[in-house]
């Protein structure tokens, strides 16, 4: 028996999440925001932790700066389950990354210091603990520069040992969107957003991006935000409704999506149920501040999904 459902390998850092400044925002000026949140970030860790909360046992590989920030993503991630014994703690002066995201409505600013995220390399994963799983999963792609020209050959070995792979590219900062394709060769399960899925393929019709996207993996999932989400597999397409909430606000949703969607691949569900279990999953985030919070709440988020269940 495998002993991780899933392993992952990936940036961890904490967010800053202001709410309530103005959408402009003057040089030289002192800005009030109305209200803050310092909480678990990062979309590797974000699907490690609530993938753990969701009952999978996870392990996770990652750099840290010796520095407050990087301990308390460390304690998150391990309060909530996830194995951390191959997180790595960086010796020179680079601290954990952190992302600060300015929440306006219905839209935000993302500001991120790379700091540890961009210093993870090949020689800080071990490879036979990644290999101890029965599926790898990737996130943020344009972030891992450290990894990046090795990922295809990293996913390749792993496929080799037997596992499958899921891969979620994010975004992309410099909005070139080079390499994706040849990562895509070694991937099972690919998830990306809609705006991601567009950017990729280069174009404007969703359904041509997915008419592409589905000729290079064996199985597309496509977040739609507020119309759910969708898979398609060959030529079988599933849809499935998204689940309607009052939002705090959406930081970590597509991430809360894999965690669930995975959470149920992984136990060979049907895709109705897999979609079903992301989007539950997706909306559970988006009822507390961040990405992990409303998993913390371990009366919030069992009373959350058994209520919605059937959704």
């Amino acid at each position: 028996m495998a002993r991780f459902d899933v392993t992952i390998a990936g940036e961890l850092n904490l967010d800053l999440i202001l709410y309530g400044l103005p959408d402009v925002l003057p040089p030289e000026r002192e800005l009030l925001a109305n209200d803050m949140m310092l909480t678990l970030g990062s979309s590797s860790a974000i699907v490690a932790h609530n993938l753990a909360a969701l009952g999978s046992r996870v392990g996770f590989i990652s750099r840290i700066g010796n520095d407050q920030f990087g301990q308390m993503a460390l304690e998150r991630l391990g309060g909530a389950g996830v194995d951390v014994s191959k997180v790595s703690r960086t010796t020179g002066s680079v601290k954990t990354g952190l992302t600060v995201l300015l929440q306006r409505d219905g839209w935000r600013n993302i500001l991120t210091y790379p700091g540890t995220i961009f210093d993870l390399a090949p020689e800080h994963l071990d490879f036979d603990y990644l290999a101890s799983s029965q599926h790898f999963h990737l996130s943020s792609y344009y972030l891992q520069r450290g990894l990046q020209a090795h990922i295809p050959e990293l996913l390749q070995k792993l496929r080799n040992k037997g596992l499958t792979i899921s891969f979620d590219c994010n975004d992309d900062p410099d909005d070139h969107w080079t390499g994706i394709r040849e990562v895509l060769r070694h991937v099972d399960v690919f998830l990306p957003n809609e705006r991601e899925a567009k950017r990729i393929t280069g174009t404007d019709n969703l359904d041509e991006a997915i008419d592409q996207l589905a000729e290079m993996v064996p199985l597309l999932v496509v977040k739609l935000g507020p119309q759910g989400a969708m898979a398609r597999r060959g030529k079988e397409r599933v849809l499935s409704p998204a689940v309607k909430v009052d939002a705090v606000d959406a930081v970590g949703a597509g991430d809360s999506f894999d965690a669930g969607f995975l959470n149920e691949f992984l136990r060979g569900s049907d895709l109705d149920a897999c979609l079903a279990s992301g989007n539950r999953s997706g909306a559970l985030s988006v009822t507390r501040p961040g990405g992990t919070e409303a998993f913390r709440d371990v009366a919030h988020r069992k009373r959350f999904l058994s209520d919605h269940r059937s959704s």
